[in-house]
Order: C-alpha cells, then sequence, then structure tokens
C-alpha cells in the first residue's frame, strides 16, 4: 500500500497550442500510486506523439508499490521497457524519435523527481518556487560553463535542442533530486510549452491561489492567450497538511 503520510490533490492538463496541428505530448496523474508523469515527444508528425505515449503506457503499468525503493525500481523498469519501444518504432520507421520526461514519485513521506530532457518539475515551499529539475539542454550546458549569459540564454539560437532523452539511445540517462515531502508543498511539472511563455513568479501565483484543477486551467489560459506556440502540458501536484495520515518518517527510505 502506497503509505504516503499527506493527502494529495492533483490535476493535469494538455493542449496542442495555438500553432502546432498534433499534440505530441502525454501526461499521467496517478495519486494512488504517487506518480505523476510529463512526456514531450519529438520525431515530427505521429512520431512523438507516438514517444510520449509509450512511457506513460508503460509507466501506467507500475500499480502499488510495496516501498518507496520498489517504487523507484518498478519506474526504472518501465522506462527501460519504453525506451526499448521506442528504440524498436525508431529502427522500423528509419527515423530518430524520442521523448522527454519528468516525473514524481512519492511515497513514505518522502518524493523523488527523475528527468530527461528539458521538462521540468518545480517545488513551491513556504511561497517560494524553485526548479528541482535541471535542463538538459545545450543552453544550459553553455550557461553552466560560462560561455553566455542568462539574458543571451532567451534568445540563444539553438536553446531548445535537448542533449537527453528517452528512445534515443540504448542507455537512457535520467537525473533525480529526493527528499522529504512537507505540508502545503505544491509541485508542478511542465513540459517547455509551458516556460515557453510564463514566468516561475507566474506559475507560483497561479499554484498557490488555486485547486490544481483551476491552477492548470488558469495557466494554460494564459499560455494560449500569449500565442501558445508549442504544446503545453501542466500537471500540479498540492501535498495536504498530514491530518488524514502519519507524519512523514525520515528513517523510511528514500524514493
Amino acid at each position: 500500500m502506497n503509505n504516503v503520510a499527506h493527502p494529495f490533490e492533483s490535476f493535469g492538463v494538455s493542449h496542442r497550442g495555438c500553432v502546432r496541428e498534433l499534440n505530441e505530448d502525454s501526461y499521467l496523474v496517478e495519486p494512488e500510486t504517487g506518480l505523476w508523469v510529463v512526456a514531450d515527444g519529438m520525431g515530427g508528425h505521429d512520431a512523438g506523439e507516438v514517444a510520449s505515449a509509450s512511457i506513460v503506457d508503460h509507466l501506467a503499468t507500475i500499480g502499488i508499490a510495496s516501498s518507496a525503493p520498489d517504487l523507484r525500481a518498478r519506474f526504472e523498469d518501465r522506462l527501460s521497457r519504453a525506451n526499448a519501444e521506442i528504440r524498436r518504432i525508431s529502427e522500423s520507421r528509419g527515423v530518430t524519435i524520442g521523448s522527454t520526461v519528468a516525473a514524481l514519485l512519492a511515497m513514505d513521506g518522502r518524493f523523488a523527481c527523475l528527468w530527461a530532457g528539458d521538462s521540468r518539475v518545480y517545488l513551491i515551499r513556504n511561497a517560494s518556487i524553485s526548479q528541482i529539475s535541471k535542463d538538459h539542454t545545450e543552453v544550459q550546458e553553455l550557461l553552466d560553463k560560462g560561455v553566455i549569459s542568462a539574458a543571451e540564454a532567451l534568445t540563444w539560437p539553438r536553446r531548445n535542442v535537448i542533449t537527453h532523452a528517452v528512445g534515443v539511445s540504448d542507455e537512457i540517462v535520467i537525473d533525480f533530486q529526493q527528499g522529504e515531502i512537507m505540508p502545503g508543498d505544491i509541485f508542478v511539472l511542465s513540459t517547455d510549452g509551458l516556460t515557453a511563455h510564463v514566468t516561475d513568479a507566474e506559475i507560483e501565483a497561479a499554484a498557490v491561489s488555486a485547486t490544481p484543477q483551476a491552477a492548470c486551467e488558469n495557466l494554460l489560459q494564459t499560455v494560449l492567450a500569449r500565442g501558445g506556440t508549442d504544446n503545453v502540458t501542466i500537471v500540479l501536484v498540492k501535498i495536504g497538511d498530514g491530518r488524514n495520515g502519519a507524519r512523514p518518517d525520515p528513517s523510511r527510505a528514500e524514493g
């Protein structure tokens, strides 16, 4: 049983935007298993949609984990299966396809965020937003090396070129951060269609002032009103105050 320690309230939305003909994003909201996912497919018409859907379809089979380490192991197993399936599809079509992924796993009062690509995970805690994930992009690598400034990164010609994704190679490169869940925490998962039009401060303001459903819908409407140049997917998870569950136990295994 998923002994999550705090009640969750979560919601997700996805839209093709104002420019793209097809929505190649996919998402998963599974509070019963302690899993939330967004994926942004790439590879042209139909192919990107197939890649992101493969990730979500495989992760949807995780089921109820027996422990936080078991949940993490199940996640990695399903993602590996998706990677293999996407590779087979790529070979059969003679093209390279793939998908970003950003996921939140929560169990036993702990959380783990895992990602590949430029889909993001934010944490809002104590009225302050922070980006937990770190973009796997060429522009982020240049920023890390000090080659370009943050201002230059906003208009860098290759700012959307990602360096890691699921399905593009036999080995998956996944980064992760983990920690303890606190009452009142809000996690926001999104594809880059959101962050192309909405600032971190605006994400925070929307998330703290409304329910997850209303916040997701408000953020989506903001993106569309500003041109919606890409597919956009948003998943928002709010952590309850713990009165309906046990307090987190730091001695429990990490997720």
